[in-house]
């Protein structure tokens, strides 16, 4: 994959680890919203923890781009929902463990009325495997 990170100071500098564009060119995989959904029991995970739900919420993206033939490396864009964005700085602090500020992908993180299940976040994104 051919992956450029795109920065200007014409532009706000991001406020957490992700960066302002990238540039990618290859095979997308487009992952579908994930929800802290436990895939043994169906259960959801940390109901009152929005960073026990980050932690569910990403492994089960990184479940799914394994089985596409991509990792968390390969992602581009992610879309962030949160129930209430006083959780913000403690979903961020799990993402962070996740996605290097470097490399980070492009992120958009609004507040929602409700999610599915009343969860408290709910994360897609989308990945670029190598070009064929």
């Amino acid at each position: 994959m051919s992956r450029e990170v795109i920065r200007t100071n014409q532009a706000p500098t991001p406020v957490g680890p992700y960066n302002q564009a990238i540039v990618a060119s290859g095979k997308f995989v487009f992952v579908a919203g994930q929800i802290a959904l436990d895939p043994q029991t169906g259960q959801i995970v940390g109901t009152d923890d929005v960073a026990a739900q980050t932690e569910r919420v990403i492994a089960s993206l990184k479940a799914i781009l394994a089985a596409a033939g991509s990792t968390l490396d390969d992602v581009v864009k992610t879309t962030v929902f949160l129930k209430d964005m006083n959780d913000f700085a403690a979903m961020n602090t799990v993402y962070a463990k996740y996605f290097d500020e470097s490399m980070a992908p492009a992120r958009a993180c609004v507040e929602v009325s409700r999610l599915p299940k009343d969860v408290l976040v709910e994360i897609d994104c989308i990945a670029v495997l190598e070009s064929n």
